[in-house]
């Protein structure tokens, strides 16, 4: 996958790392961003194309697809993340928001965009996980089981699109420097770093960026004796 001249929709781009991606994807020699979000008002990115875009709604991605048929790369990055324990009163429908979202809208929107990838040389599809697709933590019991559902999906859809050319990359990151972890005192990666590691991933034609290194240590703990998965954390 070349970044230079390519063209890239990006869900959830109106801030954080959806945002960051915009950027320096424009930096980086796209030729067109467009850059969708629920409110396409609250785009502020010059020079990118602001699309209204809601992935767990189906008409509004029918709508992308049929609007943007040039694109050749395609980056998932809208997800929500809802918080909690696992036996909240709530943990039930904040686990159903979180999987409407980070799994069915992401698979939605792969699907949507699988054909003209293809008709467009095969493109490549980024997939924005997390160090959650391997170990829970207490306070985000709900979003960690979105996430292991949503590696397992990126893996499907890796393999149904080889045949065709299409590039698909995982990239998982834990703490990020965003709103969303404004209130976490933990060390944290920037954005810029984690989208520069993942231009060069695709550049490169990998299909996995580890982009910190408690996310490396975790994925390293997954072949222990006692997999890290059995560890309690938070």
């Amino acid at each position: 996958m070349k970044v230079r001249d390519s063209v890239v929709l990006i869900s959830g781009a109106n801030r954080g790392l959806g945002r960051t991606w915009g950027r320096l994807l424009l930096e980086a020699g796209a030729r067109k961003v467009y850059a969708g979000a629920r409110d396409p008002r609250s785009i502020d990115l010059p020079d990118v194309i602001p699309l209204e875009l809601d992935i767990t709604d189906p008409e509004q991605v029918r709508r992308a697809a049929a609007e943007c048929g040039d694109v050749t790369l395609l980056v998932n990055n809208a997800g929500i993340v809802r918080g909690g324990h696992v036996f909240d009163d709530e943990a039930v429908d904040r686990a159903r928001q979180e999987l409407d979202t980070n799994l069915f809208g992401t698979l939605a929107m792969c699907r949507a965009f699988a054909p003209i990838l293809v008709a467009n040389g095969g493109g490549a599809i980024v997939n924005v996980l997390s160090v959650l697709s391997w170990i829970s933590i207490p306070g985000g019991a709900t979003y960690a089981m979105s996430k292991p559902a949503t590696w397992s999906m990126t893996n499907g859809v890796r393999i149904a699109l080889r045949p065709q050319g299409t590039q698909v990359v995982g990239l998982h990151v834990a703490f990020m420097d965003t709103d969303m972890t404004s209130g976490i005192d933990a060390p944290k990666a920037s954005p810029q770093d984690v989208v520069a590691q993942a231009i060069a991933a695709l550049e490169a034609g990998q299909e996995e960026v580890l982009a910190d290194a408690l996310t490396r240590e975790v994925k390293h703990g997954l072949s222990l004796e006692r997999g890290v998965y059995l560890v309690a954390a938070g």
